[in-house]
């Protein structure tokens, strides 16, 4: 039986994986033209827009996507690199993507 502490962190880590969502886009088909974007639905319960991300002032994109939910982004160079450390599980890249944000500080895992 697993102990208290431990239920708690699976079940907090069972919440951010139900509350956040892995968005890819592609805007060419260079591994650096894909983007993998960790999106927090409690903000942007539809995922990120990117019709409108798209208008945006490019100087202030970071701050649009933080506005808009965005956890964490990466590259698919970025991506591979992760990967082929073992930090990132591609047949689960969403569950494994909030595992290394939590475990990096990107994401605090919310007190149960």
């Amino acid at each position: 039986m697993k102990d208290t502490a431990e239920y708690k962190s699976e079940k907090s880590r069972m919440n951010i994986y139900k509350k956040t969502k892995l968005e890819i886009i592609e805007f060419g088909d260079a591994p650096d033209d894909k983007f993998y974007f960790l999106v927090d639905l409690s903000v942007s319960p539809e995922g990120l827009n990117v019709e409108k991300l798209k208008l945006q002032d490019p100087r202030n994109f970071d701050q649009r996507l933080r506005e808009s939910g965005c956890l964490m982004m990466f590259t698919g160079d970025e991506i591979a690199e992760l990967i082929s450390r073992g930090e990132l599980q591609q047949d689960d890249m969403h569950k494994s993507m909030v595992d290394l944000g939590i475990k990096e500080g990107a994401i605090k895992a919310p007190k149960t």
